[in-house]
């Protein structure tokens, strides 16, 4: 593959690479996609991204009945690949990007193969950060009632009108709390100080309503579950335990939300001159989906630490590889 050069080369397979893909090939660039290798990390990252961890996504247009978060993805991947995209099962584990563009940017595979394109798109999204639980992460697996999306998940039936617990105390969890106020008899907010870090009015909001609760200087150790097993168990309760005395207490609930922030995945761009902005995440140039680099670009959750839905990233993934088709196009390329 390395005497070839692609045109163009998509790194990542949830709603923004596939999205690309489908744009792309449709267009007669002849994409290709590394979709990357499940991994933990310490919570499981799977291609297909964050949706393959949610089991109902009902705010997607197109689906009124609802669809499972794999099976969409597997909808976006035999679309893409009905125009002709290529799939690989690997990671891209390093880039050696050309910086003006000149020459043809260089991957670095897992195998250890190199991949030269003229033109690349990172979509490799980022990822939930987790408590790290064995049980938190069997049962947000299995859509047995741990997220780390209300936004997402929240108004999903199975989470009206009950007791509803969201773990953090950032900006991020006053937000998911405050949403959930919305649906939940009473939100739990579960928080390891007795103070929050979240902005004044973040907290205001929140505490204001007549179904907010705090749980001060407490932790989640382990999460409960009704005894079901595989895809019929769902959490009854989370284990609390004292931050200052160790003492552990049981809390009743049908559903976690962790708010812990999220992490871009961006491990293997270390060194790659690309630019990123204070909370970690790939800068972009005004509107468009450019990188600082000539003939990269980035879309979904890699560029956008505030929408990180399926649809928002979807949208910058047909950006993209608009983008990299003009440009590919301006370089007398396709």
């Amino acid at each position: 593959m390395a005497d070839t050069v692609r045109n163009l080369v998509i790194v990542g397979s949830g709603p923004a690479g596939w999205t690309a893909a489908i744009y792309a090939a449709r267009a007669s660039i002849d994409p290709v996609v590394y979709v990357g290798v499940p991994k933990q990390d310490p919570g499981p990252i799977l291609p297909g991204g964050q949706l393959m961890l949610t089991t109902e996504v009902e705010n997607y247009p197109g689906f009124p009945e609802g669809i499972a978060g794999p099976e969409m993805m597997g909808k976006f991947q035999a679309q893409a690949e009905r125009f002709g995209t290529k799939v690989v099962g690997e990671d891209i584990t390093r880039c050696d990007f050309s910086k003006d563009g000149s020459a043809p940017h260089v991957l670095h595979t897992s195998s250890g193969a190199e991949v030269h394109a003229h033109a690349v798109i990172i979509a490799t999204g980022a990822t939930a950060n987790w408590l790290g639980l064995e049980s938190e992460m069997r049962l947000a697996t299995a859509g047995g009632g741990v997220s780390a999306c209300a936004v997402c998940d929240g108004a999903l039936p199975v989470f009206r009108d009950q007791e509803l617990a969201v773990v953090g105390g950032g900006d991020t969890a006053m937000e998911e709390a405050t949403y959930l106020t919305k649906f939940a008899s009473t939100v739990h907010l579960i928080h390891r100080r007795d103070k929050l870090r979240a902005s004044k009015v973040m907290q205001e909001r929140f505490l204001s309503k007549p179904n907010a609760k705090v749980h001060w200087n407490k932790q989640v150790v382990d999460c409960l579950s009704d005894g079901k097993e595989g895809m019929n168990e769902k959490i009854r309760a989370v284990v609390l335990e004292d931050t200052q005395t160790g003492e552990r207490s049981e809390l009743v609930v049908k559903g976690l939300f962790v708010a812990i922030g999220h992490t871009p995945a961006t491990k293997f761009l270390k060194d790659s001159g690309l630019e990123f902005d204070d909370a970690g995440y790939l800068a972009l140039r005004s509107r468009h989906s450019a990188t600082n680099i000539d003939g990269v670009f980035a879309a979904g959750d890699i560029a956008d630490g505030e929408y990180r839905q399926a649809i928002t990233a979807a949208g910058m993934g047909c950006q993209a590889a608009l983008d990299a088709e003009r440009w590919l196009g301006g370089k007398g390329l396709v």
